[in-house]
């Protein structure tokens, strides 16, 4: 699919530009200054015009076409202006992170965008000029321009856009160039698609895993009964059902200096020390009285239960969490608090702790702890809780490791696609399709002949 770039070929003269982002370029190549090549749409909507959203991964296209949430509709659309399909479109605020690209339809976008055309016919291809201005995005060049011309700000305008001296290939190579990287970053993204959706379908075997060996046990074989409780359904036949009143007792111990090491809810890592992960990170002036936790405690954010934030404490020494926090201990029936943090996040328990949860503001719902000690649970024996543990934990392991060398790979992908890309359009490489000037071969013949 890919090639190595030092087997790509190259063109046979190169030249110094002065120009600090370009280096050298292909001795036919020019340089011009984006105003002498775009100039700047201001073209009057209509309300039948659809939004034209500009995304960070460059393209641009009706809103309805990627999604509809997440967006807030202006109240007026002041100063909105008319997008044409073929338009240049810069975002302002996300240039920076390569939101410029070539719109795929006609519309209206905000006045944070800016609409560029050529200034003459079939002298320039937007799309090359797009590939250029996202490479110049993913190198950080875009973000310290805009830092430099604003003092804390990301913005990047078209009146910034027309001073930056940009590379002018031939049309034709230009136009080759495009038909090159399209070809080359679609098998990538489309090899890069396949990789991350084997992601997905391992995390839900993962899942699955878990979820099946919390609530049914290792043994496919066992018999079967009815737990009594509609949301559970069944249950191996030698297990218990219990209320969580009966398994954990909430720990109310306070901290009474505030010098014990703070934690952290992380939902990569678990229950962590908080300076380990943000050594800067803004905490309360006072420590005291925050809650105290134990190794093998329960730690909830009761206001995200319903998320899955909580996690079992695996840190050896004593740590405190935020007055906020639910601590839980072991009181009886399971012996590590693993099995329960593996099962609350079955969806029958996130379900659960929806339907439990009380509302305290608009979009917030906070989990007490007698609703959750009212809860239910399957409770396997001693020992064949610590071979689920093991059997999860041994699983897991294997999952986690595939998954890991996938997203090595995709990380990978990624970065030869930049290269490629950054190759093609400032002519490290000659794509295929591209034949140099005439008069530079003959040039460099004789010049070679002399020698």
């Amino acid at each position: 699919m890919t090639e190595p770039q030092n087997s790509a070929p190259h063109y046979r003269s190169y030249v110094q530009t002065g120009v600090d982002y370009l280096n050298t370029l292909p001795a036919h190549w020019e340089i011009n200054k984006g105003k002498w090549l775009f100039r700047k749409e201001d073209r009057p909507v209509s309300d039948l015009d659809e939004v034209v959203t500009c995304f960070r991964n460059g393209q641009v296209t009706l809103r309805k076409n990627r999604r509809t949430d997440g967006f807030t509709n202006a109240l007026h659309e002041h100063g909105y202006q008319g997008i044409r399909k073929g338009d240049l479109v810069i975002h302002a605020m996300d240039a920076f992170a390569g939101a410029v690209g070539v719109s795929d339809a006609d519309g209206k976008s905000s006045p944070v965008y800016s609409a560029c055309t050529p200034k003459a016919a079939n002298s320039v291809s937007s799309y090359y000029f797009a590939y250029f201005m996202r490479d110049l995005a993913s190198t950080g060049y875009l973000l310290s321009l805009a830092k430099g011309i604003r003092e804390r700000s990301t913005d990047f305008r078209f009146k910034d856009f027309s001073v930056l001296e940009l590379p002018v290939p031939p049309i034709s190579e230009q136009l080759a160039i495009v038909d090159y990287l399209n070809k080359k970053t679609n098998q990538i993204d489309e090899t890069i698609s396949v990789k991350e959706q084997q992601i997905t379908l391992l995390k839900e075997r993962k899942q699955i895993l878990i979820q099946n060996a919390v609530t049914r046990g290792l043994n496919s074989n066992a018999p079967m009964r009815d737990s009594g409780v509609e949301w559970i359904g069944e249950i191996p036949a030698h297990w218990q059902l219990k209320r969580l009143k009966y398994v954990l007792d909430e720990r109310n111990e306070r901290s009474q200096t505030g010098e014990e090491p703070l934690l952290m809810v992380s939902q990569k890592h678990g229950l962590v020390v908080r300076s380990e992960y943000h050594e800067k990170a803004e905490v309360a002036l006072s420590k005291i009285d925050n809650k105290i936790v134990h190794q093998n405690d329960l730690v909830f954010n009761k206001l995200k239960a319903h998320l899955g934030v909580f996690f079992k404490s695996s840190i050896t020494f004593k740590g405190i969490v935020s007055p906020d926090y639910a601590v839980y201990t072991l009181k009886d029936f399971i012996e590590d608090a693993k099995f329960l943090e593996h099962l609350f996040r079955h969806p029958a328990y996130i379900g659960q702790f929806i339907v439990r949860a009380t509302g305290i503001v608009e979009g917030l719902i906070r989990l007490y702890t007698t609703e959750l000690f009212e809860m239910p649970i399957p409770i396997a024996p001693i020992e064949e809780q610590r071979e689920i543990l093991k059997f999860i934990e041994t699983n897991s392991t294997k999952i986690d490791g595939a998954c890991a060398l996938l997203e090595r790979q995709i990380t990978k992908l990624k970065e030869y696609k930049a290269t490629l890309i950054n190759s093609a359009v400032t002519g490290k490489i000659k794509v295929p399709g591209v034949v140099e000037p005439t008069h530079v071969a003959n040039q460099l013949d004789a010049r070679e002949a002399c020698l």
